[in-house]
C-alpha cells in the first residue's frame, strides 16, 4: 500500500446487444485488463465462449486526475473523447468534475464479435494518506 497512489474504480454499467453463444441467450461476464476488456459468456459445463473484446486509453482520465480541479463547478467538462479508429468508443466520452471527483462514462463497441457494446463508468477513489499522482 505504501506504493498506492490512489483506485480506479471500474463499474460495469451494462451490456447493450450482446451477441449469443448459447441456444437461449448468454450469461456474459466481463474480464478486466490493463490494455483491454475482453467479454466472455459463464459456461458451466463447457468452455466460456468470447463475447467481443475493447480496449480503453485511460492517459486522458489519468492526466485529468493529476490536475487540482477543487472547487470547479459540480459537472464540469474537463476533456471530451470522440471515436476514431484508434479507439473502441461508440460515442463521445466526456471526463467530468462531479461530485468532488473526476468521473468518466464511456460505451465502447466490442470488437472481433457480429454485435455489442460495454457500458462502464470510471472514477478516481482518493485514498488518505497515499502518495497522489
Amino acid at each position: 500500500m505504501e506504493h498506492m497512489m490512489g483506485l480506479l474504480r471500474v463499474r460495469v454499467v451494462r451490456g447493450v446487444n450482446l451477441a449469443y453463444r448459447d441456444a437461449r441467450g448468454s450469461d456474459p461476464y466481463v474480464v478486466m485488463r490493463m490494455g483491454g476488456q475482453q467479454v466472455y459468456d459463464k459456461d458451466t459445463f463447457s468452455r466460456d465462449d468470447k463475447m467481443g473484446d475493447a480496449e480503453i486509453d485511460i492517459q486522458p482520465f489519468v492526466e485529468a486526475v493529476k490536475m487540482n480541479f477543487s472547487g470547479l463547478p459540480n459537472g464540469t467538462i474537463i476533456k471530451t473523447l470522440t471515436p476514431n479508429r484508434q479507439n473502441c468508443l461508440a460515442e463521445e466520452s466526456a471526463i467530468v468534475w462531479k461530485d468532488d471527483m473526476i468521473v468518466q462514462d464511456v460505451v465502447l463497441r466490442l470488437r472481433n464479435v457480429e454485435s455489442g457494446e460495454l457500458e462502464l463508468q470510471l472514477n478516481w477513489i482518493n485514498i488518505p494518506g497515499a502518495l497522489g499522482l
